[in-house]
């Protein structure tokens, strides 16, 4: 049998069941990756759906997945184009009979599985999710029925046993020969000094998450640094990797759960499960909403009383408002590609709060420019912020002064991007 694996946000061969379940069944296999073409088309929020910082982030990402399959005798097949179309292509030309991939709860992401279904209906179907924590089977609700709030899904679903992640096996069977030509990687060198040593693919990742476990056991004190501004290690920093899928929430839960054996659990270990069932959350939330959660009226379906200023979000955008503090922010996210949660926080509530922004123009802007962009999370917390989305309390809004006294009150984090 010959088999196709589509990689797409899970850029790693560790905990990759929809990969390896493919793999076990096959006598063939070929691995492909698409570069979609729309990734720099200008959309109608002024700004395009991919920035060079995560583009480098994922180049650097698909070099590691390349040297890994390389290693086991395979070549990575990467092409531009339209990644359904594409997909067809290669599925006819080399005579597949059998496709692997791992579920996304993006709208397009799902929509290029649904045609490629329709097209191929006779063809075996390996789809093994991985991208959450937890399958949709695990769920204790259906999708239809996940709670509209954070605290009732954390409640119901913080107690579910923790899943295990898989070893990568020692083989691939051998690889489809093709001759299609192969896209060359493009992407830009770091920009300057200030840049954060992010580096993509999974070996960056599983550093990572190693150094901040064992190596320092700086999560046993997160909760404390948490709300940091700027620097590497008051936070885990494994958001990028989470979402290329360089790394899997499961392996990070797994060896979050093997390192409060060893060093003890406490309060900080609990909020970095925490965030990870933040973000699980919202992945559930775009499955369950889809375009909702990009529509002005958000998920709540109530009107945001917004509108668009073109000169109020290009101040914002570029760090140019009355606000230092909110200047600060801005000009590390272009940079840098990163900004803490914190900031994303306070920048969020100055656009839509003090500007009256349509909040959409800045979760757009955000999805050009973070190197951890995901549709769930971003969209998510930006419907959150402007009172549209899954928080009962309404918008949050931030009192800016107070905020730059709490959190920079010596001034040192503004100085650092606004000299």
């Amino acid at each position: 049998m010959r088999g196709l694996f589509w990689f797409r946000n899970d850029l790693r061969l560790h905990d990759n069941p929809a990969l390896w379940h493919l793999a076990n069944q096959c006598d063939e296999l070929v691995c492909v990756y698409v570069i979609d073409q729309n990734w720099q088309a200008w959309t109608k929020f002024q700004s395009k759906p991919l920035g060079s910082i995560r583009w480098r982030f994922i180049c650097e990402s698909l070099r590691d997945l390349q040297a890994s399959l390389a290693a086991k005798g395979h070549t990575l097949l990467i092409q531009s184009g339209m990644p359904d179309k594409l997909i067809a292509e290669w599925v006819d030309q080399l005579n597949i009979d059998a496709i692997g991939i791992t579920p996304l709860p993006g709208v397009y992401e799902k929509k290029h599985l649904s045609v490629l279904q329709k097209r191929f209906p006779n063809k075996r179907w390996f789809i093994e999710e991985s991208f959450t924590l937890l399958r949709q089977d695990q769920l204790p609700f259906t999708v239809a029925n996940l709670p509209d709030n954070f605290t009732e899904f954390r409640k119901a679903v913080e107690h579910i046993p923790t899943p295990h992640s898989l070893v990568v096996p020692s083989r691939l069977p051998e690889q489809i020969p093709f001759d299609f030509a192969a896209e060359t990687l493009d992407c830009e060198p770091a920009l300057d000094a200030l840049m954060l040593p992010f580096k993509g693919g999974e070996k960056a990742g599983l550093q990572q998450l190693q150094y901040y476990f064992e190596a320092t056991g700086l999560v046993s004190n997160y909760k404390n640094t948490r709300n940091g501004l700027d620097g590497w290690d008051f936070s885990s920093k494994l958001s990028p990797w989470l979402a290329q899928g360089c790394i899997s929430p499961c392996k990070v839960l797994t060896e979050l759960r093997s390192y409060e054996r060893q060093a003890g659990a406490n309060e900080s270990t609990y909020w970095l499960y925490f965030e990870l069932l933040w973000r699980e959350y919202f992945q559930w939330l775009l499955v369950k909403y889809g375009s909702k959660l990009f529509q002005l009226r958000g998920t709540r379906n109530v009107n945001p009383l917004l509108t668009f200023y073109t000169e109020a979000f290009m101040a914002w955008k570029n760090g140019n408002t009355e606000s230092d503090f909110v200047n600060a922010f801005m000009r590390q996210l272009k940079m840098t590609g990163w900004m803490s949660n914190r900031g994303r926080q306070i920048v969020a509530s100055y656009l839509v709060n003090e500007l009256g922004v349509d909040w959409r123009f800045g979760a757009a802007w955000f999805e050009e420019q973070l190197i951890d962009y995901d549709p769930a999370s971003n969209w998510g917390n930006w419907q959150y912020l402007a009172g549209v989305g899954s928080d009962p309390r309404g918008k949050r809004q931030f009192n800016i002064s107070k905020q730059q006294q709490q959190y920079d009150p010596d001034g040192l984090f503004i100085n650092q991007y606004l000299q």
